[in-house]
């Protein structure tokens, strides 16, 4: 793939403000991306950046620009991840600064996902604390839910529902047999 600064075109990046915003201005700061040819376009919310990706897939287009994940746009519209450098925490923090004196590519770090509960709630619901020390799924398959959940209009239960449905081999690493086999059974 040919560098996107080398031919021109638009770097979708994220509203004024959040925190990407400065992040992302730091890392193109540092990539040397001022008079390439490529543009950096700040959307002014959240659901215009949403709208371009929908709008280039929808027109068989290219885009090139920054999102997030898990979300229902990415789970709806297969994106390839651009990897410009990896992760530097140094970097990454200097990047965070819109003072940063001297930039340098950074990739954004994973994001840790923890679930913490109450030591009340766990003495008062055991097994469903139990479970919950299992759960686990990918960026993928919650991009997929979430998008399956806002293409048919679906409340979360139903998202529930439709997940418990079609991701058997997913969830079922999470319960005890006894468990799997009475949401096996109320599945049928």
């Amino acid at each position: 793939m040919k560098n996107p600064a080398a031919v021109g075109g638009k770097f979708h990046d994220c509203p004024s403000g959040w925190a990407c915003d400065i992040i992302n201005n730091n890392n193109l700061k540092a990539l040397k991306i001022e008079g390439s040819g490529l543009e950096r376009f700040q959307h002014g919310s959240g659901e215009t950046l949403q709208t371009s990706i929908a709008s280039a897939y929808a027109d068989k287009a290219p885009w090139f620009g920054y999102y997030w994940a898990p979300t229902a746009v990415l789970g709806k519209y297969p994106m390839v991840q651009v990897k410009v450098s990896e992760h530097n925490a140094e970097a990454h923090a200097c990047n965070g600064d819109a003072d940063c004196a001297t930039p340098k590519a950074s990739a954004y770090p994973p994001s840790k996902v923890v679930t913490a509960a109450s030591a009340a709630f766990t003495e008062r619901e055991p097994e469903i604390a139990e479970l919950m020390k299992n759960v686990s799924f990918t960026n993928a398959q919650m991009g997929a839910i979430l998008a399956w959940r806002l293409d048919n209009n679906a409340s979360y239960d139903e998202a529930a529902v439709h997940f418990l449905t079609n991701y058997k081999e997913v969830w079922a690493g999470w319960l005890s047999a006894d468990a799997k086999a009475k949401l096996a059974a109320i599945l049928k």
